[in-house]
């Protein structure tokens, strides 16, 4: 895993349909809004797939200047989450652009599902970078855990980074996301992020 990337495709992970009414913004389930959302499930749960490439890098961390293998970047927020971690695993998720394809259908003809989609969406993704997280985590020596997972936009850290861990990652050629002239992603359920290694003592 080191600096080379490695890819994975998962079974579907768990679903947690509290989580997708939440990104929903709905605070209290009720007869419809939980008939839509088994409505959207059915019509979506066959059609989305979850790829994740990622590789393993040393880490230099000095003052705000951090170092992961050939990418340099100065963030604090990512330098004091790093702090402590010689090593750190890099990786790029993906759901597939079939949602996309719901979404940008529904949001012209039923705004509702169109929503319940964006949730189905991001619970879906996250979903898929807890588990690998977990698939990570349990592959490590007793004595290591894993730091949270930070992304290119939260905090202080840029979001250019994103275009150096897509050329790292070699994410066009291994899982199919694409990233454009503004750094959006392509399927736009995805994310990039960055798991620190540290001692557990």
């Amino acid at each position: 895993m080191r600096e080379i990337s490695l890819s994975k495709i998962y079974s579907p992970p768990q679903l947690h349909p509290g989580e997708v009414l939440r990104y929903a913004g709905c605070r209290e389930a009720n007869s419809d809004t939980e008939a839509l959302l088994e409505e959207c499930l059915q019509e979506v749960m066959d059609k989305l797939t979850y790829r994740v490439c990622y590789c393993q890098s040393e880490v230099l961390v000095d003052g705000d200047k951090c170092q992961l293998g050939p990418m340099v970047t100065s963030s604090r927020n990512l330098a004091e989450l790093l702090r402590g971690c010689n090593q750190a695993v890099i990786f790029a998720a993906t759901v597939g652009v079939e949602i996309d394809r719901l979404i940008s259908r529904y949001s012209r003809v039923s705004p509702a599902k169109a929503l319940m989609f964006q949730a189905i969406g991001a619970e879906r993704i996250e979903s898929l970078c807890d588990v690998f997280c977990r698939d990570v985590s349990n592959q490590l020596e007793e004595n290591l855990v894993l730091t949270p997972r930070f992304s290119p936009g939260y905090g202080d850290l840029s979001l250019d980074l994103q275009r150096e861990i897509f050329s790292l990652l070699q994410c066009h050629r291994t899982i199919g996301l694409t990233l454009n002239d503004s750094l959006l992603m392509s399927p736009t359920k995805s994310v990039t992020a960055i798991v620190g290694i540290r001692s557990a003592n």
